[in-house]
């Protein structure tokens, strides 16, 4: 296949159509916290086999998370640079890289669990205490004022973790992903706080004796941003680029991880949720979206005509389905916005790659109201008209499967695919405005 030639394939073999998405319950580090955006395994290998990266080349993940990705076997000798713009889980990412004394942590999660003494879950945010039974919430704030106290500790942080990772663990209502449901009572998987906890630190422990990344720091930032890029490229440029950005009309990240930044006290309402997390990420869903930031997006995106005229026709399309329902979601507002946050972060990424630098993202399509969005066609032939050279598009897994007898969500087949493309090796290229 000739550079330049898309490629647009299943894939088969090691990476077949069907592969369950997302973190795993047993893989080490993984199962510190069930994050719902983390790369397959699947997926992991396919984008790094496309790679074909070279010894000590530098690797750039703009989406990085919990940092999935830099544990893969091929990536972890190689240097690597992720950017996560939640506060909360760019920390996760920071404490799965750092190296601690294993013993200590055991020993500190027996000690904790051991002699916990209950806090008082009464001042606690009502959906924190509504997801608990109250001798719980008592056994769990006891927990984080025994850790926050420990402020030399040089393990605190790998403690709050074995913490926030127990509350789902321990809570007595619906917490799966991606939204809370506390009108729904479950019977908990865990029924002891404390006990739990100090098994999350030996787990914990014992994932960190596993092999991990050799050279690895991650930026807390909106890869959006100049300065996010500019403190991710301190070393220079960056040989290749792996990551999986926010799907459109997917999960809204900040509201998902509502209950640990609730109990955290990192933030006390939707107000600040909103204004000290999910300001900072790209939007995604139609909960970001508003009709001044689509016109904004649309006029920013005239920079990449092919892709200008594709988002503004489905624009359309989207307004007009919307205008048939009493309370329509606007999608027809997040569509623009959404290919305008990647097209900020497609030109940060060209600015810093070196020339030919192979990029592969694994992004999935959407169809709402039945309007199909081709989102990684879209995505790669953003990337053509920011000056990247596509190079192939392949289908990794079918998805929406479990949707099919839900006779109000569209029939349409929808997939998860990789999508390849290169920097160009001479800087011909239209440079990004």
């Amino acid at each position: 296949m000739h550079r330049g030639d898309i490629l647009i394939a299943a894939v088969f073999g090691d990476h077949p159509i069907g592969t369950v998405n997302g973190t795993s319950r047993e893989r080490s580090f993984d199962r510190w916290f069930r994050y719902p955006a983390g790369f397959s395994a699947s997926a992991l290998r396919a984008s790094t086999s496309a790679l074909e990266l070279m010894p000590g080349t530098t690797v750039l993940d703009p989406f990085c998370g919990t940092a999935t990705s830099a544990f893969a076997e091929v990536l972890r000798d190689h240097p690597f640079v992720g950017i996560e713009a939640h506060p909360l889980i760019a920390d996760l990412a920071r404490m799965k890289l750092r190296a601690v004394d294993q013993n200590r942590l055991r020993a500190l999660g027996a000690e904790l669990g051991d002699s916990v003494t209950s806090g008082s879950g009464e001042e606690e945010h009502s959906l924190v205490r509504r997801c608990f039974s109250p001798s719980t919430l008592d056994v769990l704030v006891g927990l984080r004022e025994a850790i926050e106290a420990r402020r030399t500790c040089p393990l605190r942080h790998h403690l709050r973790w074995a913490l926030l990772g127990t509350l789902r663990d321990v809570a007595n209502v619906k917490v799966g992903w991606p939204y809370l449901r506390p009108d729904l009572e479950r019977v908990p998987p865990h029924l002891d706080a404390a006990t739990r906890f100090a098994a999350r630190c030996r787990m914990m422990a014992e994932d960190l004796a596993d092999p991990r990344p050799a050279d690895a720091w991650i930026v807390r930032g909106d890869a959006r941003s100049a300065s996010a890029w500019s403190r991710a490229a301190a070393r220079g440029p960056f040989d290749a680029s792996i990551t999986s950005p926010p799907y459109l009309n997917n999960f809204d990240y900040a509201d998902a991880t509502r209950l640990e930044l609730y109990f955290l006290r990192r933030t006390r309402s939707w107000r600040e949720l909103r204004e000290q997390v999910r300001d900072g990420l790209v939007v995604a869903t139609t909960q970001q979206s508003t009709r001044p930031a689509a016109g904004r997006a649309l006029a920013a995106l005239r920079r990449h005509p092919t892709t200008h005229r594709r988002v503004s026709a489905l624009a359309d399309n989207l307004a007009a389905e919307r205008a048939k329902r009493p309370r329509g979601k606007e999608y027809d507002q997040l569509v623009p916005t959404y290919f305008a946050d990647l097209a900020r972060i497609l030109e940060h990424l060209r600015r810093h790659l070196h020339p030919g630098a192979r990029s592969a993202w694994v992004i999935g399509d959407s169809a709402p109201y039945g309007v199909y969005v081709d989102t990684p066609a879209i995505v790669l032939a953003l990337a053509a008209d920011i000056g990247f050279e596509p190079v192939s598009d392949e289908e990794i897994r079918s998805r929406g499967l479990r949707w099919r007898t839900n006779g109000t969500r569209h029939q349409v087949p929808l997939s998860e695919r990789l999508i390849v493309f290169d920097a160009p090796v001479r800087r011909g290229g239209r440079p990004p405005a």
